[in-house]
């Protein structure tokens, strides 16, 4: 079993998130409350992206994620599904000022 919320770090950013369901199924979409905190005291945070992959087999999901942002720091993420078994690489993404990306990865097992 997980932990209710994990923890990812990018460069600028450190985040927390949990799905719902706390354990996600293969073939059943959930859904993600992320909170972000930035590094710099007073830095602003800016959207977040959300995708994920399987590393292993060298593809993605078959849906694109919807990010909404709850209040500051606070997003929801809707259309997420693992469509098979396997260890899976969540990518959080936050544009820089240069145009570069920002990345934060967690690792999600599905039996």
């Amino acid at each position: 079993m997980r932990p209710p919320f994990q923890r990812a770090e990018a460069t600028a950013y450190v985040l927390f998130f949990a799905t719902n369901p706390a354990e996600p199924a293969v073939g059943q979409p959930f859904t993600m409350a992320v909170s972000v905190c930035a590094r710099a005291a007073g830095a602003a945070i800016p959207p977040l992206t959300v995708d994920a992959w399987m590393p292993e087999h060298r593809h993605g999901m078959n849906y694109r994620t919807r990010v909404t942002q709850d209040g500051p720091g606070r997003f929801h993420v809707s259309g997420l599904l693992f469509h098979m078994p396997g260890r899976w690489e969540v990518l959080f993404g936050f544009p820089t000022p240069s145009g570069a990306t920002d990345r934060a990865t967690a690792t999600i097992e599905l039996e």
